[in-house]
């Protein structure tokens, strides 16, 4: 399905000022009864759907429940309202849940007045990273996050996630530790101590989920399983036998809260938060444009920046934790048919009205049965294609996949994002300071580009092209290779550059070519230039590199350039040449 309504990307005077500081201004004047219908029913599919997801993902959180609740009726709602997607939804995500618990479980007791204070606090100030970099026009940094980061603290995560869900579905009571290696050594020292009517509790949640997303997938497979365990536990009267209830949640609405704005917890949780708020721009983002690519509409990075920002801004204040975007709830309300951000309004609204009136049958809901449903969803963050993918295709991207995914498991988890993040900028920059340099011919076939690249060359003249840009990190690389053109057996004096590859010049590049260009007329030789962009150009232009290296050696096409070279070629070097790779070569015989 495409979008009907094009928003328009300008708008002039007063009017374009009150969109740019109320986006929603943008698609008001669509709204109409059809838009409205298909928002409501795509609302009402989000609510039943995020209603399991919610208290599920506040268990990850180390919240309360109602908290996961309390995220999905207000982030939303805000960040629909100033972002620029009209498809994107908001809330409580896995990911952000248990960075979350990472971040503040060795700070305070999860669930405690204190815990939840702190959580707060880190929303609040992942919410202010965030508008930040949004009101300081940094969207497009996120595209140099390589999306294998994403991929290996997923997995990373659903592991962590899995395993902290463990003492939940075998009815352990396991020592407080948040290592990993520990808290395996635990459950598999106390397997024989497993609580099997909380096993068979979780294992029949798990099994009715699975069956429900593979079978029905249109359905709430996860608030059915979610009922059948609890119908199950009744049945086999399990608080009698240990299994443990997740108790009544409080039928109210999110209520008023004040983070903490003392320095010393602004000071401790100031790297925590940062690596919340980035992983949260990561994710809605990545989300925003992958529903986009199938609803053809415009993303406008620093917008959605703003509105994510705004959503914990204000969460915080009404008793939600950190939200992004979420994949399956935006993927679902896309496929539901929703037109408008009025969606995620309407799902809010709805899930307020239900949480008012399910909220006393939460005091039947077996924890054991929540920690199946989690299972399966840490399960199905686990994206095994794409990963399968990167390891068959980039070593690098594997690298950065392994890195990121490592460092979840055994070390903190916010440095895992700044690992991951930093060995993905690195490997960029890598990439780009060593732009790859093509050696070509003229392609003697009719069909097909003009130049190609082989092994063959002439003695006296040396075709490259430099595939990136010439700036000052690639600088060292180039000047390498085109002194090491000197160190063959046949010394080329001459070198023609196709700068059509070439798509940035900066000073430092600019003065190696112009250095380039003063050695080889030292050696009775010559630097060419052809097919130069026209930034390329101006910059040499402007600086008095095009008199260094004389205008007389810069060309249009490589056509023109070789027909003027080639002619000027010392007869002893073609007379001893076996390889006539140019046209223009003199037809001289070998004696």
């Amino acid at each position: 399905m495409t979008n009907r309504y094009k928003l328009k990307p300008q708008y002039t005077g007063s009017r374009s000022w009150w969109r740019r500081l109320l986006p929603f201004l943008r698609w008001w004047n669509f709204i109409g009864w059809d838009t409205l219908k298909a928002d409501l029913l795509a609302g009402l599919t989000g609510a039943v759907i995020v209603l399991p997801q919610g208290v599920a993902f506040a268990m990850i959180a180390g919240l309360p429940p109602q908290y996961g609740l309390y995220t999905a009726i207000v982030t939303p709602v805000v960040a629909a309202l100033f972002g620029s997607s009209l498809h994107l939804i908001s809330g409580p995500t896995t990911a952000i849940s248990i960075v979350v618990f990472s971040s503040i479980s060795s700070l305070a007791e999860p669930g405690s007045a204190e815990y939840i204070r702190l959580v707060l606090t880190l929303t609040f100030m992942a919410g202010i990273y965030q508008l930040a970099f949004g009101l300081a026009r940094l969207g497009t940094l996120v595209n140099f996050v390589s999306h294998s980061v994403v991929i290996g603290f997923t997995s990373g995560a659903a592991i962590l996630i899995a395993t902290s869900q463990l003492k939940h579905v075998l009815g352990l009571k396991l020592p407080g530790s948040h290592d990993f290696i520990e808290v395996w050594g635990h459950i598999l020292g106390m397997l024989n101590a497993v609580n099997l009517y909380v096993f068979a509790v979780a294992m029949v949640t798990l099994v009715s989920a699975v069956f429900f997303r593979a079978k029905i997938p249109r359905w709430p497979g996860m608030l059915f399983a979610m009922i059948i365990g609890s119908v199950l536990c009744l049945l086999i009267d399990g608080r009698q036998h240990g299994i443990t209830l997740v108790g009544q949640m409080p039928a109210t609405l999110p209520p008023l809260s004040m983070p903490d704005f003392s320095f010393e917890t602004i000071r401790e949780l100031a790297p925590k938060a940062l690596a919340v708020a980035l992983l949260g721009l990561i994710e809605a983002l990545s989300i925003g444009r992958a529903i986009a690519a199938k609803s053809h509409q415009p993303i406008d990075g620093n917008q959605e920046f703003i509105g994510q920002g705004l959503s914990n801004v204000v969460g915080s204040f009404f008793s939600s934790y950190a939200g992004s975007g979420s994949f399956t709830r935006s993927g679902i309300n896309y496929q539901a048919g929703a037109l408008t951000p009025l969606s995620a309004v309407f799902s809010a609204i709805l899930l307020a009205l239900l949480l008012l009136l399910i909220a006393p049958l939460t005091a039947y809901l077996p924890i054991a049965a929540m920690g199946g449903i989690i299972l399966m969803v840490a399960f199905h963050l686990i994206d095994f294609h794409h990963i399968h993918t990167i390891i068959k295709t980039s070593r690098e991207e594997t690298a950065v996949l392994l890195v990121t995914f490592l460092a979840t498991l055994f070390l903190d988890l916010e440095f895992a994002i700044y690992a991951g993040v930093l060995l993905s900028l690195l490997l960029y920059l890598n990439r780009t300071a060593h732009p790859r340099i093509a050696n070509l011919i003229p392609n003697t076939d009719v069909i097909g580009p003009p130049l190609i690249e082989t092994e063959s060359e002439c003695p006296y003249l040396k075709v490259i092209r430099i595939d990136g840009p010439l700036f000052f990190g690639a600088v060292n690389h180039v000047s390498e290779y085109l002194y090491n053109i000197d160190k063959n057996l046949m010394r080329k004096r001459n070198v023609l550059i196709l700068g059509c590859g070439i798509n940035f010049i900066d000073v430092a590049g600019a003065e190696l070519l112009a250095q380039e260009a003063r050695r080889r007329r030292g050696q009775r030789g010559g630097l060419y230039l052809c097919e130069l962009q026209r930034q390329s150009y101006t910059i040499l232009e402007r600086g008095g590199y095009l008199d260094i290296i004389g205008k007389e050696h810069i060309f249009a096409t490589q056509k023109e350039a070789i027909a003027k070279i080639i002619p000027e070629v010392d007869e002893m070097i073609c007379r001893n040449c076996k390889n006539h790779v140019f046209k223009e070569c003199p037809t001289l015989p070998v004696p």
